[in-house]
């Protein structure tokens, strides 16, 4: 923590506890942020939205007598912050006492020095709306240019996010991590039989600009995918492999994630309650939750009630090992916290950080190349998810796979099954892993599903 900006939030967080403290609070926890972020839209060559926008702002959260109160402010001036501070000591004589509020225990907290993990780009601060434009329509070119049928586009978009926060805790707990992420998405059209429109699209996010992927063949990449679904058609209604390409994959394993929080288990609104130490997925799964990953989307070196970050193991080949938990949901179900905690505002809940299935290690092609016959599925569409039941069924579109081999199109049918079969029944799982994303998979197999068409 060398850099100003972190120095002066580290300040303002310590100021708002110690003020919470001196007005009774037993408990006070601040988090202080800063942000900055340019976003910028082109279509057919023509910028068509840039935003550009700084914040700060603090979040508090008091606990008194067992009672537990948030607030929030962006206005940072002496008065505003008084005023924050007092509204939560006013508040939280209003709220009704919980027994299993409370702070993280003292004796856990970490203490620095904390791992370096290369979350920040110092480069990213340098690109202005004017090259940001310049890349998003360069890529778009390059997509537009790559086959005379694509004559439209829903346009190419830039990005880019960085930010300070200080977490002070009054159980003794300081310190301060910056962040960074950048991202460029491309998405032609083209006309098809019938009147429509064929959409495809690519992308390449990282936190640090170097690590993006070339911006033209970004755009190249999402042509191809674009005219690949040209021609596309319903198939009839079976049941057989579904192959998931790693962007919906992603999805899969991020629906299961929202299984194995803390807060879904005591509330009992997860299929996954009671099942730790039993199979709930194919032997060839493995899912990890790991925030120590150097330049990962999730990645962080303390979590959010100021626990050392550790990589947890949640599905070892097959078997659940543990809830993903935070102070709160480990005391509410007897067990310990995972160092999960992730804070938004004042709030605090369990989460996920880096969710990742790790990757096998056939390609992508050989896996494709051993399923005789199924469908692999580059989209999904609608959210059709029972987390109680497990029931899943959403529309998809991909490719019909024959001779292990992606042939023809196909659009608007729908894939179903539960959520718990469909893991039991992973046979096969790629090594395509990219940490785009705080969730990711690699290409997998799922061995039937049914799919409705004609």
């Amino acid at each position: 923590m060398s850099d100003p900006e972190s120095q002066q939030l580290l300040d303002l967080a310590s100021r708002v506890v110690e003020r919470s403290r001196a007005l009774g609070a037993e408990v006070a926890e601040a988090t202080a942020r800063s942000g900055w972020e340019l976003s910028v839209r082109v279509r057919l060559g023509e910028t068509e939205m840039v935003e550009e926008a700084g914040t700060r702002s603090v979040s508090l959260r008091v606990m008194r007598g067992g009672r537990v109160a948030l607030t929030a402010t962006s206005d940072l001036s002496a008065d505003g912050l008084e005023r924050c501070v007092s509204d939560a000591l006013m508040l939280v004589e209003l709220s009704e006492p919980d027994p299993f509020a409370g702070p993280a225990p003292s004796e856990l907290l970490c203490a620095p020095p904390h791992p370096e993990l290369e979350l920040f780009d110092e480069s990213l601060a340098a690109i202005d709306a004017e090259l940001a434009i310049a890349w998003a329509k360069q890529a778009e070119a390059a997509a537009l240019g790559y086959d005379p049928r694509l004559t439209l586009s829903e346009g190419a978009s830039f990005s880019r996010v960085s930010g300070t926060s200080a977490l002070v805790l009054s159980s003794g707990f300081a310190a301060t991590q910056r962040g960074s992420y950048a991202s460029l998405v491309v998405t032609p059209l083209a006309e098809d039989e019938g009147g429509k429109r064929r959409r495809g699209y690519h992308w390449t996010a990282k936190r640090h600009l170097a690590d993006l992927e070339d911006r033209e063949e970004v755009g190249r990449e999402a042509a191809r995918r674009t005219l690949a679904k040209l021609g596309a058609r319903k198939i009839p209604t079976t049941e057989c492999p579904i192959v998931f390409d790693p962007d919906v994959a992603r999805g899969l394993i991020g629906t299961f994630a929202g299984c194995i929080t803390g807060g879904a288990i005591w509330r009992k609104a997860s299929y996954l309650v009671g099942r730790v130490g039993t199979q709930v997925a194919s032997p060839l799964v493995t899912l990890v939750d790991d925030p120590l990953i150097r330049r990962a989307p999730g990645s962080r070196a303390y979590d959010g009630e100021g626990l050392r970050a550790r990589q947890n193991v949640v599905v070892r080949e097959g078997r659940l090992e543990t809830y993903l938990l935070d102070s709160y949901s480990a005391r509410k179900l007897g067990l310990e916290s995972t160092a999960s905690a992730v804070r938004s505002g004042g709030s605090v809940g369990a989460g996920t950080s880096n969710f990742i299935l790790r990757p096998g290690t056939s390609s992508r092609e050989e896996l494709i190349a051993s399923t005789p016959s199924g469908l692999y599925v580059t989209e999904m569409m609608g959210f059709g998810f029972n987390a109680l039941t497990g029931d899943y069924s959403r529309g998809a579109s991909g490719f019909a796979i024959e001779d292990g081999q992606l042939t023809y199109p196909v659009s608007e049918v729908t894939v179903s099954s539960t959520l718990d079969a469909m893991l039991h029944q992973v046979d096969a799982v790629a090594s395509d892993l990219d940490l785009r994303t705080a969730t990711a998979a690699p290409t997998l197999r799922v061995a039937s599903m049914t799919v409705a068409g004609t």
